[in-house]
């Protein structure tokens, strides 16, 4: 016989102590990052344990991101897109800095580790916290699956421009 608490079943039970087992470890993971004294450490940072030392790149200065002098006509559409909808929490042309959400601008969101199916997926069903401390992305309200492809289209051109393939 499988004994259970008033309130659950073993399964369910089984899933919430796997979920703050895995919160306690990442804590445990990333609680180094948080306490560094580097010069840069008022910039977020990825942990390199787990995604290799590209990734733990700061995220970068604003006013170092460049911008291409034009864009494809999808991007110069995903630009307008991404900055009704996108810009208030991953900052200008996705740098970041706005203590609300990470720079898009990183090579830890490089085509080969989050592809842009991962994009589609964030914006239209939100996403668990698994690289930054910003908390777990939402659902973007009001965009569509055809705004999200011209927003991808506008983020892998400025990767381009920075050197992030």
């Amino acid at each position: 016989m499988t004994r259970t608490k008033k309130n659950g079943n073993p399964a369910t039970m089984t899933r919430k102590a796997m979920a703050i087992a895995s919160l306690f470890a990442f804590g445990l993971a990333t609680g180094p990052l948080a306490q560094s004294d580097e010069v840069e450490a008022d910039r977020p940072r990825v942990n390199t344990q787990m995604h290799g030392d590209a990734a733990g790149a700061p995220a970068p200065d604003p006013d170092t991101i460049i911008v291409p002098e034009t864009l494809s006509a999808p991007s110069y559409f995903g630009q307008i897109a991404f900055e009704q909808n996108c810009a208030s929490c991953h900052g200008e042309n996705g740098a970041g800095g706005t203590g609300n959400g990470p720079p898009l601008i990183h090579p830890i969101y490089e085509p080969g580790h989050h592809t842009d199916g991962a994009f589609l997926r964030a914006a239209m069903a939100g996403v668990q916290s698994h690289h930054w401390n910003f908390g777990d992305m939402p659902v973007v309200e009001g965009v569509t699956e055809e705004m999200v492809v011209l927003i991808v289209s506008y983020i892998r051109e400025l990767q381009r421009a920075n050197g992030i393939e």
